[in-house]
This record gives C-alpha cells, structure tokens and sequence, in this order.
C-alpha cells in the first residue's frame, strides 16, 4: 500500500499543524485519509511517521485512529483465538455489557493505564462479581494485546495489578459498611474544608458534594445529577431522579441504580448550602441548571472529585485511610440509622432492593434485637396452622377437602 502525507498549518487554531495521510483501498480502489491536528509541527511529523510505520508493517492506517469498541469488534476471533466457548461467552459478555460503556469511545493508543484502573473501579462500584470482573478485564488485556502486536501501543495498559484488593475493600463494605462511616458532623465538615484547601484554587464546590453526599446518604453520581428542579426548598425534600455515570462517547445522565426513584430529606446543617449553589445560577435560573458542577462548569464523577482534591492523601492525613468516596453514602445511612429512622424508611430513602442490606447500617444492639424478633416470628410460623398450635408430630388435617 501507497500513503502520501502531508503537515498543513491553519492560522488561529489551539492546534494549528494538520498531519494528513492518503491513501487507496486495494479492494475497493477508494481514496481513504486519517488526520490529527497537533501543537507543533514537529509532533504532526512525529505523527505522520508513525503512521508509514504501520503501513510497513502491513497495519491497516485507518487502525491508527480507530476508537476501542470499533478495533476491538474487527479484531476480537483474533484476540481471542485458542479460546473455548465457555470461556469466549463471558469474555465477550464483559467486552459488552463494561468495557466498551466505559473506555470504548476512546482511541486505542489512548487507552491508559490510568483509563483501565478507572473502569475497574467503576465495575466494582457497581457491585460486580469478582469473575464478573476479572472476565471483562480479561478480554480488554487481550484486544489490548492485539493492539500491541499491531504495533498501534508500546504497552498493554490492559494489565493493571490492585483491582483485587480494591475489591476486598468493597466486600468490607458489605460486610459491615458501618465501620466505614465517619463519625459525626464535625469529621464530614473537618472532611470537606481539608478537601477545599487541598483543591486547586480551593474550590468550594467540592466541600458542598461531600457535605451534600454525606447528608443525604447519596452516591457521587446521584449528587452530580442533581437539578435545581429536584429541590423543594418549601418541604426540604429532594426528588432523586438520576445519576451522572460514564457510557460510551463520554458522561451521560441516566435513571438512578435500580431505576428506583426515591424522596430524600434535606437536613437544615446543609440548607444554607443548597440555597447558595441555586443562588449563584442567577436571579431567574433555569430549573435543569445542574446543582452541583466543578469550577469549570464541568460534570462531577467521583475519580475527578479524587483527582482534583487529593482525596487518599487527604483523608490518610485526617486518618481516615479507609474512606473512599462511597463512604460518604456509608455516612449518611449509619446516621439515620443511628438517628432511629424507621428501617422500611431507611430503605425507601437509601433505594435499596433488599431490606437485608438495610439492615447492615442498624447498630449491633438494635439488629441482633430485629433479629430475635425475626427469629420468634419464625419460630411461631413454623408451629402455626389454622387449627391453632400444633404439637410435634401432629398432622393438620385440610377441613376443605373432607
């Protein structure tokens, strides 16, 4: 295959030199080309000699620039060859159903290190099996490596190591997800202001999503989707709609885990915050206007509150090395919980499918005395008919069949 390429520079542009290469499909006879616009022009020659590189190297160009989802579905018998069924039927569930949501609208030579560690913890935030995880991190190693032996990487980001123990810490926190709670006001608001200071530029903003989050028992994703409609500053109540979460092409907003649309209160210790953030949308704001954003406007997940706040070195100073950003959820329910709200409330507020896991977050005097109860309600149940208690060995006789 013949390439010709060329670098044009276009005045006035953030990324001024345009590398091109052309060339002509052998089957079809097309005229196909591939660009990228670069800062320098030492960076769009860099570019354009990778890409003749390729083409020496028998690589297709349009390779080059081929998103993860659309290399991985041209290439995947390739990747994985020498499978069994057994094996290839998960691994392509994974590659579906996680890896393509979460890193498949990125170029393949932009897939980091960093990209993958962000997608693992995001299926484990999900609450993903271990196999569920390593089988989709599995079949990414593979196209990864694909990529690699295409010479479109230098190294296969697809091999992070780590992901284990971050999931034993999110088999603790449904174990006992109380001791991975803080313990009162002052440590979320100490939390919160250390988070600020550490912040480039001491973004308020990020204080208000941990207070916010902590108080209202809400995941970082919950919080990101909240709109100034969804408060009702009359009763204090917040209508949990949605949540913000990574799909394919970047961030979208999409029904809340569950698809459980609940009513949260709002607490007076963060009311004054709530009004401060709809006040500074303006006097006549639009009410989809996102309550909470970062300093540039930005959508919030919780790797950029991480990132843009230094969280584990913060929370490791204040010594809290076990908190991660779920532990705010953790927070709010052991407070209620503690509080003394109801458990069918708790669950109705925390949105969860089982009230066994509601019932995590009750201190361990009053859950072992719902369990006593549960027990003696089994106990009678077991003994019960409707001719009244029955003594061991006696048969109840169905009246309605005689």
């Amino acid at each position: 295959m013949k390439v010709s390429a060329d670098v044009e520079h276009r005045q006035g542009r953030a990324k001024p030199y345009r590398a091109r290469v052309r060339w002509v499909e052998a089957g079809t006879r097309n005229r196909r080309s591939i660009s990228q616009a670069c800062a320098e022009p030492e960076d769009a020659q860099a570019w354009v000699e990778r890409i003749q590189n390729l083409v020496r190297a028998g690589v297709d160009p349009a390779m080059a620039v081929m998103p993860l989802a659309e290399y991985g579905d041209a290439n995947m018998d390739m990747a994985l060859r020498g499978l069994e069924k057994k094996t290839t039927d998960p691994y392509l569930a994974g590659w579906r159903l996680r890896v393509v949501p979460w890193v498949g609208h990125l170029p393949v030579e932009s897939v980091t290190y960093g990209a993958v560690d962000r997608a693992v913890s995001g299926w484990i935030a999900d609450g993903h099996s271990r196999s569920t995880v390593k089988n989709s991190l599995a079949v990414l190693v593979r196209v990864m490596q694909q990529a690699l032996r295409d010479g479109l990487i230098d190294a296969n980001p697809a091999r992070v190591s780590g992901w284990q123990s971050e999931f034993r810490h999110a088999e603790d926190e449904l174990d006992d997800p109380r001791a991975l709670a803080l313990r009162d006001w002052d440590a979320l608001d100490g939390l919160a202001g250390a988070l600020v200071a550490r912040s480039h530029g001491g973004y308020r903003g990020w204080g208000d999503v941990v207070r916010f989050a902590g108080c209202t028992a809400a995941r970082i994703g919950e919080v990101s989707g909240v709109r100034i409609a969804d408060i009702d500053t009359a009763t204090w109540m917040w209508d949990l709609c949605r949540q913000t979460t990574t799909s394919p092409g970047g961030l979208v907003d999409k029904g809340t885990k569950g698809k459980r649309r609940r009513k949260v209160p709002i607490i007076p210790q963060v009311r004054p915050m709530v009004l401060h953030r709809i006040a500074l949308a303006g006097p006549d704001p639009d009410p989809m206007t996102r309550l909470f954003t970062g300093p540039r406007g930005g959508r919030i997940t919780t790797a950029i509150l991480r990132d843009a706040t230094h969280w584990d070195d913060v929370v490791a100073s204040l010594g809290y090395e076990f908190l991660r950003r779920h532990g705010l959820r953790h927070t709010g329910l052991t407070w209620m919980a503690d509080a003394g709200v109801p458990i069918h409330v708790l669950r109705k507020i925390a949105g969860h499918g089982s009230l066994a896991t509601t019932q995590l977050y009750l201190h361990p005097n009053l859950r072992s005395l719902t369990l006593a109860g549960e027990a003696l309600s089994a106990h009678l149940t077991a003994a019960w008919s409707p001719d009244g208690p029955q003594a061991p060995g006696t048969i109840s006789i169905d009246h309605s069949v005689v």
